[in-house]
């Protein structure tokens, strides 16, 4: 009987663990979305401002 308890118990901790590890995944994989938006909203506006020089470099020579 005590191995029996022993083993619910156990299992027990396992799924308590795996819950744990489950919401640990999901928040980190909604940070890894935000950060993805981030990247390329800031590689837009990178490529934004690269365009505008290269037509002001090009005015700008004579």
């Amino acid at each position: 009987m005590f191995a029996i308890a022993l083993g619910f118990v156990g299992v027990c901790v396992l799924a308590v663990l795996a819950a744990r590890v489950y919401a640990e995944v999901r928040r980190l994989s909604a940070e890894v979305a935000l950060a993805s938006r981030r990247i390329t909203a800031a590689s837009g506006e990178l490529e934004r401002e690269a365009a505008g020089l290269a037509r002001a470099g090009r005015d700008a020579r004579p």
